[in-house]
């Protein structure tokens, strides 16, 4: 006799769902709504993700298929195509925000405390990217004649390396408008490439008492005030303290120049940061690491269902990413827990097969190619005589 649940209802647990009926009601989400609750809604789009379901048919059309196995997740019934469709356009996308934001908390409380650094600075990193959409379908982001985009503009936590905030916007909003509506904590660390680089913005970081590293641009101009002592072995090249002067803003920056070779490219990379206190070589790992927020981008574009759309309206979009980031953040905890070594993309093809069969979950995670556990012999049954 089975005593767990499908696998997908295990991994479910993640979402406090005392939490998710408060954010149903505080959003006032199931307004309106006539038996399709929000919570039927959540498990559709996630099974989307995790799923790897292409379409409304096949979101619907595989929970049918397992319509028995859908009590253990709170649901009665499959979804209709058109029921589904209705509310990933009418149904407000803040919700599934709050979600995310739910079981990030969730996440931090587990995860947290982990860094591959020394220093006890936390350590963010910003960056943005950008996913083309058909024009003619997603009128509403029209970016270019014949072309649209929206844009996803994400703060990487390198605890754990979880997704820590998120915006969405249409393709023609830079990355340094969302930047500077945001507010770091004084001792924070923030990574960025060159695309963050705005003089009063960064004046700013610095008089709030925020760290930040970046690449530095060719056609800056500055000043050298003082050059610091280098290794005679090494990468490190220059160490130097400088002085930027914008005459547009009017404002002095005094930064620390540091100059690395990199052996793997055969180039010298330059770096720009205002905190003055860190070896040369810990500034350059700083920035290394920054390609984790490159590496999420690459495996939610590559995993999950942000490329291709199960909705044409820009509530149905946004829906669908932000279950995205939710499925992001279910698979990096997964990871995280399990002793084997699992890599994300292998995690997913995996799980996929595995979401409606009756297994403990953290057993799989820990040895996924075990044979399933031997059925109970049934108990003799008596011989009737007759």
């Amino acid at each position: 006799m089975n005593r767990v649940c499908s696998i997908f209802a295990q991994v479910l647990r993640l979402v406090p769902r005392t939490e998710f009926e408060q954010s149903v009601r505080q959003h006032q989400a199931e307004k309106h709504a006539k038996g399709f609750s929000c919570w039927t809604q959540l498990i559709a789009m996630l099974f989307c993700q995790l799923g790897q379901a292409k379409s409304l048919r096949e979101i619907v059309g595989g929970l049918a298929s397992s319509e028995g196995k859908l009590k253990h997740l709170g649901v009665t019934k499959a979804p209709k195509r058109s029921t589904l469709a209705y509310a990933n356009e009418h149904r407000g996308w803040e919700l599934y925000q709050t979600v995310f934001e739910q079981v990030l908390a969730k996440c931090r409380g587990t995860m947290g405390g982990r860094t591959k650094f020394r220093f006890k600075n936390k350590l963010v990193s910003l960056d943005a990217t950008s996913i083309d959409l058909c024009a003619s379908l997603f009128d509403w982001a029209r970016y270019k004649r014949t072309k649209g985009a929206v844009k996803l503009h994400l703060m990487l936590d390198h605890e754990g390396y979880l997704p820590s905030f998120a915006v969405l916007t249409d393709g023609k909003v830079h990355e340094i408008q969302v930047a500077r509506k945001m507010a770091f904590p004084p001792g924070t660390i923030v990574v960025m490439d060159r695309g963050y680089i705005d003089h009063l913005w960064l004046h700013r970081l610095t008089q709030s008492g925020v760290f930040w590293v970046t690449r530095m641009k060719a056609d800056i101009k500055y000043k050298v005030t003082q050059k610091r002592k280098t290794p005679r072995r090494g990468t490190v090249l220059r160490d130097e303290e400088i002085v930027v002067r914008s005459s547009t803003h009017r404002v002095e920056l005094r930064l620390r120049r540091i100059v690395i070779w990199n052996e793997q490219k055969q180039e010298k990379l330059a770096f720009l940061t205002n905190h003055m206190e860190f070896a040369a070589r810990t500034i350059a790992a700083i920035y290394q690491d920054r390609w984790q927020i490159e590496s999420f981008f690459k495996s939610m574009k590559q995993l999950l269902r942000v490329k291709t759309f199960v909705g044409t309206s820009a509530n149905a979009l946004k829906i669908q990413m932000w279950t995205a980031l939710i499925a992001m953040l279910i698979l990096k905890f997964l990871q995280w827990r399990a002793r084997f070594g699992w890599s994300l993309s292998n995690l997913v093809a995996l799980l996929r097969y595995q979401l409606f069969v009756y297994r403990d979950l953290y057993d799989w995670l820990d040895d996924p190619f075990q044979p399933p556990p031997a059925l109970a012999p049934l108990e003799e049954q008596l011989v009737l005589s007759f």
